[in-house]
């Protein structure tokens, strides 16, 4: 007795694959990521960028050139 075969699709494999990603698997990576630019720019609140303060106005005076 023969096994049933499903029918191939109609579009071939190499179309690509389509991924559909939950709203909190963006969510939680650009949150942890505003939140370590945070403590970047604000480096008197946070207790390991106090040796490179340098770093800090960098990154806040690129952004007042950019909000400009």
């Amino acid at each position: 007795m023969a096994t049933p075969t499903h029918p191939r699709s109609p579009r071939p494999a190499a179309d690509g694959v389509e991924v559909r990603l939950p709203w909190w698997a963006v969510a939680l990576p650009a949150v942890a990521f505003a939140a370590l630019l945070l403590m970047i720019i604000n480096p008197g609140q946070a207790h390991a960028a106090t040796s490179a303060p340098a770093l800090g106005q960098l990154i806040e005076h690129t952004f007042h050139l950019l909000a400009r």
